[in-house]
């Protein structure tokens, strides 16, 4: 596990290279969230300001939700963490470091981070990557897991280079299935199934499946990749591996723990089933389904009454949102909301708009609506792991 000896012991083997230094816990700093159990320290790491800790062992951090009106790009240093194994990294050499393409190939690769820079095709794109579970603590009835709130998701502009670049390189073999991913943290224990993924081939090689070196004009930061991650726009973040190094193609579906048992949702329309209920059939997680947020109201905000100024953010799996209106009355009348800067249809799209608030409580609804006509249910859907929540939120102020 993680220790505070380790990192530092980590540290100073690391220096002249990357190496991951100690934490810097702020103990006296706590926020409560609105739901059971929901008092969270808020944690420094290095290169992080201070996130909301769900677990220190691994690092799992929730980006605070006020960051969000910052802006429709988040901040690295404010970019939500999530490990699922304990054993991560404190060190690495980037000029040491190596990714191997092996598998049903025509030829296996052991490319530097240099070799895979040095490739054509680099791009960018602005993407959204969200937690399965992001805002599971909101589920009635409970469900075991992550508590999160809604913090689990940000949107950056990654650089990188296309994976079927490396594909390509490599030589798909005909009967090719899937192409599975590894990176380099692992389990304490040796009965705990590896972190792996997989994606279907035609997937991996569309041209947008991405290994990204770079967020916001920067490297990675360490918590969230570095030096190399798999990026999947309008993929839940358990397909965006981290701290890649291993790439290999399949004649036949990957098998691991984390495909076939773990991030299954119910295989019906609504990824639902009623509370309680396991479901008949389940398939791997894929896509986002979209959501909307008012960013620059808490729920319980004190407000003056008059004319409100709303914001917020709105996205989807890659359709694009065509459409983000707000209610005022609880959902019973509606009004369209103004769209900001359309920065990609992976990317969290602002919106503005007014209320007109006479003094007393208002309960405030907004809905996203995308450009493939699907939108937000009023009520709450559920299924047993917590996952893929999108109901119209609601936000309560009162006017004074």
């Amino acid at each position: 596990m993680m220790d505070r000896r380790r990192l530092l012991a980590a540290l100073a083997a690391g220096a002249g290279s990357h190496a991951l230094a100690p934490l810097r816990a702020r103990a006296d700093e706590t926020v409560t969230l609105p739901f059971g159990n929901g008092e969270r320290p808020l944690v420094a790491y290095p290169g992080k300001r201070p996130l909301l800790q769900m677990t220190g062992r691994p690092p799992q951090l929730e980006t605070p939700f006020a960051v969000f009106d910052e802006g429709a790009i988040t901040p690295n240093d404010a970019f939500f963490v999530r490990y699922h194994l304990a054993d991560i990294p404190t060190e690495i050499d980037p000029q040491a470091f190596r990714v191997a393409v092996t598998g049903h190939v025509t030829r296996s690769l052991d490319l530097s981070l240099a070799d895979i820079k040095a490739l054509p095709g680099q791009t960018e794109i602005v993407a959204v990557n969200q937690c399965s579970g992001n805002s599971r603590g909101f589920f009635e009835p409970r469900i075991a897991g992550g508590q999160l709130a809604n913090g689990a998701m940000g949107c950056a502009r990654w650089t990188g280079l296309p994976l079927k670049s490396v594909l390509d390189k490599a030589g798909i073999k005909a009967g090719a299935v899937q192409v599975f991913f590894a990176g380099l943290d692992g389990p304490v224990l040796p009965e705990t199934p590896d972190f792996a993924k997989a994606l279907p081939v035609d997937h991996a090689s569309d041209g947008e499946v991405m290994l990204a070196w770079g967020m916001n004009g920067q490297d990675l930061p360490w918590l969230n990749g570095f030096p190399l991650r798999l990026v999947v726009p309008g993929f839940y973040g358990t397909y965006w591996v981290k701290h890649l190094n291993a790439i290999t193609v399949l004649d036949k579906p990957f098998d691991g723990f984390w495909m076939t048992s773990a991030y299954r949702i119910p295989d019906n329309a609504c990824a639902c089933t009623e509370p309680g209920k396991a479901p008949d059939k389940t398939v791997p997680i894929g896509r986002f389904n979209v959501r909307s947020f008012v960013t620059n109201l808490a729920d319980g905000a004190q407000v003056k009454a008059g004319r409100v100024p709303l914001r917020g953010i709105a996205f989807d799996g890659g359709s694009g949102i065509k459409a983000v209106e707000v209610s005022t009355d609880d959902g019973r009348t509606w009004s369209p909301a103004r769209l900001g800067q359309d920065l990609g249809r992976y990317a969290f799209r602002a919106w503005t708009a007014e209320a007109d608030l006479a003094p007393g409580p208002h309960a405030l609804r907004v809905r996203a609506t995308g450009t493939d006509g699907d939108t937000q249910p009023m009520e709450p859907r559920w299924n047993p792991p917590g996952y893929m929540r999108n109901v119209v939120e609601t936000t309560r102020v009162r006017a004074a």
